[in-house]
């Protein structure tokens, strides 16, 4: 009855197909008619609207308030990830922010950095090397500071620096080395009573990792 209802026979489509954004491919609608540009995760859906089955998308008529459409959605059995209220597919890499790559994997994920963990240590011509953000850019880049500019900046610190022969001096900490559970961060540090230049570590918990299937832990 829908059928007969939305769909016209023969087909009247537009001599020129449409133009679909990035990541919408061109399929049949839910007639068998015309071209159209399927409909992505998230987008409203319906009979004729058609969701990307080729990114495993249905429509989904449950997500929604009754009465106000459907939205694509991912099946029920499709693992997936939730991050920061956005969904992704098993196997997709993404960039929650322009610092870090993520993987999707069995309904978890891994994210490794894309700026660079380097360290730069003192040197006659850069004392004072300090890692900066740099408007424009995303990664932080290391920048050298005079003794004065440096006095100035921590004028609190300026009377402690000139009475103690060990100038206080380190690196910001590194990101988490585990992406779910606990692990442990880096920073290079002179902050010892040494004051010597150490790698330090301490423990860091960058979220919960997620709870096996219970088929998993039988198996085991």
């Amino acid at each position: 009855q829908v059928c007969a209802q939305l769909c016209q026979r023969p087909c009247y489509c537009p001599w020129v197909p449409p133009h679909c954004p990035h990541g919408s491919p061109l399929v049949l609608d839910g007639c068998g008619c015309c071209k159209i540009c399927a409909r992505r995760l998230g987008e409203p859906c319906n009979f004729l609207h058609v969701c990307d089955q080729s990114q495993g998308l249905i429509c989904d008529y449950n997500s929604v308030p009754a009465g106000t459409g459907a939205t694509c959605n991912f099946e029920e059995s499709e693992e997936g990830c939730e991050v920061n209220g956005r969904v992704y597919r098993d196997g997709e890499v993404f960039q929650p922010s322009c610092k870090l790559q993520c993987h999707c994997l069995d309904g978890g994920f891994t994210c490794v950095p894309l700026c660079q963990e380097d360290v730069r240590l003192p040197t006659l011509d850069c004392p004072y090397p300090q890692r900066v953000e740099v408007p424009g850019k995303c990664c932080p880049e290391w920048v050298c500071e005079t003794q004065d500019q440096h006095l100035r900046l921590d004028s609190g610190a300026a009377s402690s620096l000139l009475s103690s022969p060990c100038q206080a001096w380190g690196t910001e900490w590194s990101a988490c080395s585990v992406s779910c559970g606990i692990g442990f961060s880096t920073r290079v540090s002179n902050q010892n009573q040494y004051c010597r230049l150490e790698t330090q570590r301490r423990l860091c918990i960058a979220r919960p990792c997620p709870a096996l299937p219970a088929a998993a832990l039988v198996s085991q």
